[in-house]
């Protein structure tokens, strides 16, 4: 190590050796201008003694006077301070090492002390900690007792009976063994992962936003109010941290469990400017320099907020259902975002977004009434009871919180590396890598919302259309006329079948892409110019099992609209009144409500923001269904009789009109239509 060992620092000193090395610093000062500041402007009282006076004494006559005057001090407290043994010479050392080095010019061996390893590990013995350490890796785990045993084993057996008596003490080892591979408290499998990434992997440096965004999902510790019923239901919140500034820049707030729809629209957020909201102050606008606010105003078509946007390179989450299905493999394959997973156990790997929930928590979750925590032991009395925040008020909130406070707030012990003290935030660091490298303000098409949901390859129906989850769609529309029959011109594995994109969050239309232009084609058992409540993948199979079970076996799909009603709408029945449903299904319906508007918010997503479309009442959802059940009996019936019975004559109207004692009928009730018998 000699030619490539650094130089000691000030600041590799402990606290009791820094002390020591300024008090040295002290007497060299004194002994050479006779001063112990080194100045005679910052002079102590009493300075400077006769001995040291620099206008009665030479340089010469002060360093033997220091040499005296530290032989002089009790041997202990010299030996303690380190200045037991100075003489002419260490001063006329210390004098030339002064101008180049500073204060470490005066430190010796004694306060900074090189590594020299330790002399019983030998060449031999070397080698055998290390062959064990690699056997014990492959191995189950054992103690460090077993691993000396080990090291024995193979000293003996390689170089004899001879060699083991040159092995130090177990105490020793295990010195050796903590400095050497550190103390592997973590689980056996893991520590086998861990050492093939260190040997065999490269280490990942983050060096501008969206290389590295991770994603994470967890329950949402606050009781929420659906908006439907008012019901306390948990969520579950899912964001997305960039890994270089540490920016929130994009969350989903899902009722119940998340999906890969939105995980996939999460990506999709990431992308996208986040518009000004109402009541939202200017501070809160875009304002990093280098661009002009109106600048991306322009680009993206509305005012937007102080919240960073990019096209992800790579895209870390844990091994959850949702960050692994294909569906979440096709839209990052169509982002062009790389899947880089976390290893298993491996918390290290994403601790960034750990730390951003636990902020999250601690900074705004506590405070609000409703809060559950993270564990049922430290549960409140009544969290549900206290619950006063629905979804969309809880969202609102979260985007308002982080636009203006998570944003701006200092990164204390997540520092860039290249500044570790300096002030910043996720703004800061924002600016200081849009002023190196610029900012691509790249804003995706609309249609990347068709893009990203789920692909179905199916066949045109000549007259049903494309079937799609058990139900089928496009049966009217005018666009699949010239193609019905037809297979499509699409080779390999799907040979021969379209390509359908569909929103499981509401399956009332899939979305048809043709000749770059996307259609929506709807469900076959929608009426004409009747609508009724979204419904969810979930509940069309819900649908499909209660058809089956009662013994439905349709040609067409408006003979299944009634059992649909029957589950989505609450109406007649008395049984499915809101206040007859139990609190499982008001939960349920209220999570297929918010998800279909949270579809709808991102299928209708344009250039200018469009208000969040309002929460069905009760009593807005009942009167949709019973008007959906009057128009759907109402085209029944016409259906059934496609001509105009004309209704026949009352009794005793023939009598009437031929009998001769009736009334002539005055001239302007006359009729003048003539009978078949003509004038008597």
């Amino acid at each position: 190590m000699g030619d490539r060992q650094q130089a000691t620092r000030f600041e590799d000193l402990d606290r009791d050796g820094q002390k020591r090395l300024r008090l040295r610093l002290a007497h060299f000062l004194e002994a050479e201008s006779g001063f112990r500041s080194g100045s005679r402007h910052w002079a102590r009282e009493g300075e400077p003694r006769p001995e040291y006076d620099p206008d009665r004494t030479t340089l010469t006559e002060r360093r033997l006077a220091k040499v005296a005057e530290l032989k002089a001090l009790n041997p202990d407290d010299a030996r303690q301070l380190g200045l037991g043994r100075v003489s002419d010479r260490t001063l006329r050392r210390w004098a030339a090492a002064w101008p180049e080095r500073g204060i470490m010019g005066l430190a010796d061996g004694r306060l900074a002390p090189v590594l020299r390893g330790h002399r019983s590990i030998t060449s031999e013995i070397s080698e055998a900690i290390h062959a064990v350490h690699a056997e014990c890796l492959h191995r189950s785990r054992v103690g460090m007792k077993t691993k000396e045993r080990m090291i024995h084993q193979f000293v003996r057996e390689k170089y004899g009976p001879a060699a083991e008596e040159t092995i130090p003490h177990y105490t020793t080892l295990s010195k050796v063994w903590k400095e050497w591979f550190g103390p592997e408290g973590g689980r056996q499998r893991y520590l086998r992962s861990a050492a093939a990434v260190e040997t065999g992997g490269l280490a990942v440096t983050i060096t501008r936003p969206g290389q590295v965004v991770v994603l994470d999902t967890t329950p949402f510790p606050v009781k929420l109010l659906d908006d439907v019923f008012g019901e306390p239901l948990t969520a579950d919140l899912t964001i997305a941290l960039d890994a270089f500034t540490h920016s929130l820049v994009a969350f989903r707030l899902t009722p119940g469990s998340d999906s890969s729809i939105e995980v996939a629209m999460l990506l999709r957020d990431v992308m996208l400017p986040l518009p000004m909201r109402p009541g939202w102050t200017p501070d809160m606008e875009w304002h990093y320099p280098g661009v002009p606010s109106a600048l991306v105003a322009e680009f993206a078509g509305h005012p937007v907020a102080g919240r960073p946007f990019f096209a992800p390179e790579t895209m870390t989450s844990d091994h959850g259902s949702v960050y692994k299905n294909h569906h979440l493999v096709q839209a990052a394959r169509t982002l062009g975002t790389v899947v880089l997973p976390a290893r298993a156990m491996r918390p290290q790997d994403k601790a960034a977004c750990e730390r951003a929930f636990s902020g999250i928590q601690s900074l705004l979750l506590e405070m609000l009434l409703g809060y559950r925590g993270v564990d049922v032991a430290d549960r409140g009395a009544d969290p549900e009871g206290d619950a006063v925040w629905t979804v969309d008020e809880m969202e609102h909130l979260l985007a308002t919180w982080i636009v203006k406070i998570w944003q701006n707030r200092r990164l204390d012990q997540s520092a860039p590396a290249w500044d570790p003290g300096g002030r910043h935030s996720p703004n800061t660091l924002f600016a200081t890598a849009a002023a190196r490298d610029g900012i691509a303000l790249q804003i995706p098409d609309p249609t990347l919302y068709h893009q990203l949901l789920p692909a179905h390859f199916v066949k045109i129906h000549r007259q049903r259309g494309v079937k799609i989850g058990g139900l089928w769609y496009g049966g009217r529309d005018a666009v699949l006329a010239p193609l019905r029959g037809q297979p499509s011109s699409h080779g390999g594995r799907n040979r021969g079948r379209w390509v359908v994109h569909r929103d499981p969050r509401d399956c009332r239309e899939v979305f048809f892409e043709l000749e770059g232009q996307w259609h929506a084609l709807r469900w076959n058992g929608l009426p004409d110019g009747q609508d009724i409540p979204a419904f969810s993948d979930a509940r069309m199979r819900q649908v499909l099992r209660e058809a089956a079970r009662a013994g439905m076996k349709p040609k067409d799909d408006v003979e299944l609209l009634p059992v649909l009603l029957d589950l989505v709408a609450a109406h007649t029945p008395v049984a499915d009144w809101p206040s007859q449903m139990t609190k499982a299904d008001r939960v349920e319906r209220a999570r297929e409500l918010d998800r279909s508007r949270a579809a709808a918010r991102d299928r209708h997503r344009q250039s200018v923001p469009q208000p969040v479309p309002a929460a069905l009442g009760r009593d807005e959802a009942s009167r949709q269904g019973q008007q959906a059940v009057a128009a759907e009996r109402r085209r029944r019936r016409e259906a059934a009789v496609p001509t105009v019975i004309t209704p026949p004559r009352r009794l005793g109207e023939d009598l009437s009109r031929r009998s001769l004692f009736a009334l002539p009928a005055s001239d302007a009730e006359a009729s003048p239509e003539p009978t078949e018998e003509g004038p008597c």
